[in-house]
């Protein structure tokens, strides 16, 4: 069988990622992508056991002599990024063992269900005003005019960020997190460090504030755990940042390609429109369908059978959660978008030790928002077909225009 064209950063693949991913699935054995260096992984089977693999880790550099850390950072272009290096690439998501449960166990005690569950109201109340805001408008882009408000805001009052500033950290989340892309070049890579030094310089004022004055907000609490040696001041500052970075870019993505898929689907939008109580299984079914956060990766410590061949240790695998998540050896009608699919194995919040910890927030953003837009409006319709971000790192569209009737 010829090697297929795998082209993550064309246009092509931007409006269709899944026809890609079905001839990679089609192949006997993972495909090899050069320009990452990774055996690329696409069947659910081989993706869920990675991520469950506690062999299988994302970040090996304390595996590693300090030569070798150095010539893996180079090769990635990641050197040369003083506070990217010291913010970023030793966050929670990026490390390992020890440190790693440790400030997991920290972070994964303050996201109770209890504590989310209080965001229901503060969720509604700001959904409501901002469709307020749009109440004289019977056209607007979903994306930028409604849903790209809510995450950031949300997370950003969960630790104590004022409203005003949530816009900017949404800047800075996409600067840097962009960098993760496939094809990112020295242009990309100044822009997410200086996104990361600013960032950095505002929460360490806000840290500050709060060692001053403490609140009823996570940020006090992060500094408490500071303050008690449970983590050091720079694992403070990474720890936030990475819990913010989070709470907006995907979240954002998923409300956008969700929406997108009701308006594609429109027998299934009526389903949840007749039966609202349908929400969770159209929520879980939209973070399967396009998953916001579809590549990951691994490394091997030791040698592994992985899809049916062998592979050293060291070897670095690209997990694609958004093929495996339309694998139709897992899901029937894989390509469907169906809001009543039970049960719904997906793997969009990836698995084992990096197992998302901010998805029940995000679930609970979407079960307000698509809840509230079926109540306030009669019918929405898509004005025009969407473009969508290239490359592997997220999935979502840019803009969606919608014409919306109201009740």
């Amino acid at each position: 069988m010829n090697a297929p064209t795998f082209d993550p950063l064309s246009d092509n693949f931007a409006r269709d990622p899944h026809t890609a991913y079905a001839m990679l699935r089609d192949l006997p054995e993972p495909y090899y992508y050069r320009d990452v260096d990774s055996w690329m992984l696409t069947k659910a089977s081989d993706v869920e056991a990675v991520a469950l693999n506690k062999t299988m880790l994302r970040n090996r550099d304390h595996l590693l002599s300090e030569a070798e850390r150095k010539d893996a950072q180079r090769k990635m272009n990641w050197h040369d990024m003083p506070h990217h290096e010291r913010f970023v690439q030793t966050n929670l998501l990026e490390t390992e063992g020890e440190p790693h449960a440790r400030l997991r166990k920290l972070v994964f005690r303050e996201f109770t269900a209890a504590m989310i569950a209080r965001q229901r109201d503060t969720i509604q109340a700001f959904v409501d005003h901002l469709l307020d805001g749009l109440k004289d408008r019977d056209a607007f882009d979903f994306v930028e005019d409604f849903a790209a408000h809510v995450p950031g805001h949300i997370i950003g009052r969960v630790i104590g960020v004022p409203d005003e500033d949530c816009p900017q950290l949404r800047i800075w989340s996409e600067n840097i997190v962009g960098f993760f892309n496939v094809g990112c070049d020295d242009t990309d890579k100044h822009i997410a460090e200086q996104a990361t030094k600013e960032f950095y310089e505002y929460l360490l004022t806000l840290v500050q504030a709060r060692r001053k004055a403490p609140q009823e907000d996570l940020m006090s609490r992060m500094v408490e755990h500071r303050d008690a040696g449970h983590m050091s001041e720079d694992q403070l500052v990474a720890t936030t940042m990475l819990i913010l970075m989070a709470g907006h870019g995907s979240t954002i993505d998923v409300l956008g390609s969700g929406m997108h898929a009701l308006l594609r689907f429109p027998d299934q939008h009526q389903k949840l429109r007749d039966d609202p109580a349908l929400i969770n299984l159209a929520v879980q079914e939209m973070f399967r369908f396009e998953s916001p956060l579809p590549y990951f990766h691994r490394f091997a410590t030791e040698d592994t059978e992985v899809g049916g061949r062998m592979f050293e240790a060291g070897t670095r695998f690209g997990v694609l959660y958004g093929a495996a998540n339309r694998d139709p050896e897992r899901f029937d009608m894989a390509d469907q978008f169906d809001v009543t699919r039970s049960p719904n194995r997906h793997i969009a919040f990836g698995g084992g030790t990096h197992f998302c910890l901010g998805n029940h927030l995000a679930r609970l953003d979407m079960d307000v928002i698509f809840t509230t837009l079926n109540d306030r409006f009669a019918s929405i319709e898509l004005v025009k077909e969407p473009t969508y971000k290239p490359g592997l790192s997220a999935r979502g569209p840019f803009t969606l225009d919608i014409a919306v009737r109201r009740r």
